[in-house]
């Protein structure tokens, strides 16, 4: 006797459990959708302190519930905490300057003055043909332009005291999936490998291309934007500029943009320095920002994320800049992983087409 066909009819077993996977997987992953930042740097917390993890399952054996939570308590520690501390004295310093510009004392004003005054001929006859030729003019829509953005900063402020919870509650979901993660990646790894329809070689040339790519691009990137931001605010408070932990923290930030993200801060502090007289101050920033920050990007960058990413400088690059405009400051991570994943799944399609 024949078994009752309970699936839809006309259509065979396994396209429908296909197509019963496909439409699960994709309501899953909208309902995970508002948490993917969270989710994702779960999981990169939980690959780079894996090795802490192991080294402390060693000598804490068969208690790997401990070993994780101590990893997780060490990630709080060196990590969470002095990012705690900096975004305080952050806001300090960023509540000083938009106080001093609210009240006048800090006036960007002057500083363009100074600018405009200084142009060569040709650039006054291109501001001319948008009727910017007269400063007043430009000082005008500079001041309504100033006038808007103190009024975006206070909203933002406003916004960024009624989402601390909001912070917080994710800071909470992050470290408490990074412990499972932590405790229990072997397992959940073990699980997957299974459910992904590949040869085994090609499975873990796919898994070990996305855990490198994400440990390459966290690393690395991090590394250089911390170095670039300290290297910078060091020269600042040494030149006497105002607010230097303020502007070390925004080359940090750029300093994930490749190639020029550090100098869109450092560069028009030393065009300042230069037109308003103190020659040696700017001169010294410019060769500074070239010789000394802009190296460790040219150098480090490379070594640190092109070369354990297994991709090229140019494709590191245009790739991190996409996933930023796409994703925000998560694409830093996201866009190179796409990016390898995109590398990797060619190359085994490639494989496969000649092995058959």
């Amino acid at each position: 006797m024949t078994p009752p066909n309970d699936h839809a009819p006309g259509l065979p077993a396994n396209k429908f459990l296909l197509l019963l996977l496909v439409m699960v997987s994709g309501a899953f992953a909208w309902i995970l959708l508002p948490f993917y930042g969270t989710i994702m740097w779960a999981a990169i917390i939980g690959l780079l302190f894996r090795p802490v993890y192991r080294w402390l399952l060693l000598r804490l054996p068969r208690r790997p519930t401990a070993a994780a939570l101590l990893t997780v308590l060490l990630v709080l520690v060196i990590v969470i905490l002095p990012l705690a501390l900096i975004t305080a004295s952050l806001a300090r310093e960023a509540a000083q300057v938009y106080q001093g510009l609210k009240s006048g004392a800090l006036n960007p004003v002057l500083y363009l003055h100074g600018v405009f005054d200084a142009l060569p001929g040709w650039i006054t006859t291109v501001l001319a043909r948008f009727d910017l030729s007269d400063f007043a003019t430009l000082q005008n829509r500079l001041t309504a332009a100033l006038a808007q953005g103190s009024q975006f900063i206070a909203t933002q402020a406003l916004g960024i005291g009624q989402n601390t919870f909001e912070f917080v509650a994710s800071l909470f979901i992050t470290l408490y999936l990074a412990f499972f993660l932590i405790r229990d990646g072997d397992s959940i790894a073990r699980t997957i490998r299974p459910a992904i329809a590949l040869p085994p070689q090609h499975t873990r040339e796919l898994l070990g291309k996305f855990t490198a790519v994400i440990l390459a691009t966290v690393k690395g990137n991090l590394l250089v934007a911390a170095i670039q931001g300290a290297l910078g605010g060091l020269a600042f408070w040494f030149l006497g500029v105002s607010a230097a932990l303020l502007w070390a923290v925004l080359m940090a930030f750029l300093s994930l943009l490749p190639a020029v993200g550090a100098a869109l801060v450092w560069l028009p502090v030393a065009l300042y320095f230069l037109i308003n007289g103190a020659i040696w101050q700017g001169v010294a920033l410019v060769a500074y920002g070239v010789l000394v920050i802009g190296l460790v990007d040219n150098l480090l960058r490379p070594i640190l994320v092109g070369k354990d990413a297994g991709m090229p400088d140019y494709l590191v690059m245009i790739t991190t800049l996409g996933g930023m405009a796409v994703f925000g400051i998560n694409g830093f991570v996201i866009g190179p992983v796409i990016a390898a994943m995109f590398i990797a799944v060619w190359h085994i399609h490639g494989v496969s087409r000649r092995g058959n």
